[in-house]
């Protein structure tokens, strides 16, 4: 089956000083257009009134009249427009339940970028240049775009380490569903090892950010000492933001490793259902787990199944993976986060995190071929199916 997949390439790139000078009022100025119709449409709303994209063009082309607002018309249109439909889209979110009230940007917290349409650059031999500018951008072409793709969007970002990058959104024909296979998987996540695949295998746990602490613990006390507004305060906070990037790109980079050889060595996925937001209110795990980051795990591994025509099983947070026993079903009462290796009644001894996989893969398979419910058999003679059955609490 044919699917047409949509693909951003990101690149570093080294402005000049006049490129980086147009960059950065033009990210003040999406900003600002940004802040503005968020607070006109809130008026708006309060009124009980609704104002669409149309309308908040229109009060652009009116801004852009005024002698305090006049600035906006030195840079490209394009971006400030395209800040108007991000804006649009956040309130479509909104109104359908699936984000939160649109927020203002800040100057110092929010991402600084920039989206460029068709008609705001020109691309050809390898060669990017932006309205407004000169010449191109020096781009460091880490590696090729898809051959024959032309960037239909171009975003320009500049992040808090001092780091330009530019994404380039093009049609990617290189992505092809794989040659399927009959292979299928269970895979829990955990701290002490990062994966427990069904199979039996363990994937370490890198710990970025336990690596990087000590380093960035220095680097942050030492921002700490510098005068507030000081250009040396600048520079320490901008060597911790450096250390924070590391972290991320190399958490980032061995997740893109890992989801993409799960995806191509199996046909079926199948990965447990976790509130990871809720789990890292546990202040004695939080730094963990978001240094686990299962969230985006997740999030990689069930693009890349829709990329390569794989199958992402999820089975309910509620399901009991390791209390169950993955060789004659029994359900144990505890299972406490110490306990890492327990005997069943019936005699065999079980890795906690690898059992919990092969409980997730067969309550996945279940699902996926006939529709059971992921619920354990009980033990007692003539105990009810799977399908749809609630685990028997204990009388105390």
């Amino acid at each position: 089956m044919a699917i047409h997949v949509k693909r951003a390439y990101r690149y570093r790139f080294y402005p000049t000083d006049a490129q980086a000078a147009e960059l950065s009022r033009t990210f003040g100025c999406v900003r600002k257009v940004y802040n503005m119709a968020l607070a006109a449409r809130t008026e708006a709303w309060a009124r009980q009134e609704r104002v669409n994209y149309n309308q908040s063009s229109a009060m652009l082309t009116a801004w852009k009249k005024t002698e305090e607002l006049a600035f906006l018309s030195e840079v490209s249109s394009v971006p400030l427009q395209q800040a108007l439909r991000h804006l649009q889209g956040a309130f479509t979110n909104f109104f359908s339940k699936r984000a939160k009230y649109p927020r203002f940007k800040s100057k110092r917290r929010s991402r600084a970028s920039a989206e460029y349409t068709g008609s705001a650059f020109t691309f050809g031999d390898g060669r990017l240049k932006l309205a407004k500018m000169a010449g191109p951008l020096d781009i460091v072409w880490s590696r090729p775009l898809p051959e024959g793709s032309v960037p239909t969007t171009v975003t320009v970002s500049w992040d808090a380490a001092g780091r330009w990058f530019v994404s380039m959104l093009c049609d990617d024909p290189t992505v092809k569903p794989l040659a399927a296979t009959d292979t299928a998987v269970g895979i829990d996540v955990g701290l002490d090892h990062l994966l427990a695949l069904s199979t039996g295998e363990k994937i370490a746990n890198p710990r970025h950010e336990r690596r990087g602490r000590a380093r960035l613990a220095k680097a942050q006390r030492n921002c700490a000492r510098k005068e507030k507004g000081s250009a040396n305060r600048e520079k320490a906070r901008r060597k911790v933001a450096r250390i924070h990037a590391r972290i991320t790109d190399r958490r980032r980079d061995g997740l893109h490793k890992l989801t993409t050889r799960l995806v191509r060595e199996n046909q079926t996925l199948v990965i447990e259902d976790l509130t990871v937001r809720n789990m890292v209110r546990n202040r004695k795990l939080a730094r963990a787990i978001s240094d686990a980051a299962w969230a985006e795990f997740r999030s990689l591994l069930e693009y890349k199944a829709a990329w390569y025509g794989r199958d992402v099983v999820v089975v309910g947070r509620f399901f009991p993976s390791s209390k169950l026993c993955s060789h004659c079903g029994a359900l144990q009462d505890r299972m406490p986060l110490y306990v890492r290796t327990w005997t069943c009644d019936c005699g065999t001894v079980h890795d906690r995190d690898v059992n919990a996989a092969k409980n997730l893969l067969a309550a996945g398979l279940a699902v996926s071929v006939c529709g059971a419910g992921v619920r354990p058999q009980r033990r007692t003679p003539g105990g009810r199916s799977a399908t749809k059955q609630k685990i028997p609490r204990r009388e105390p």
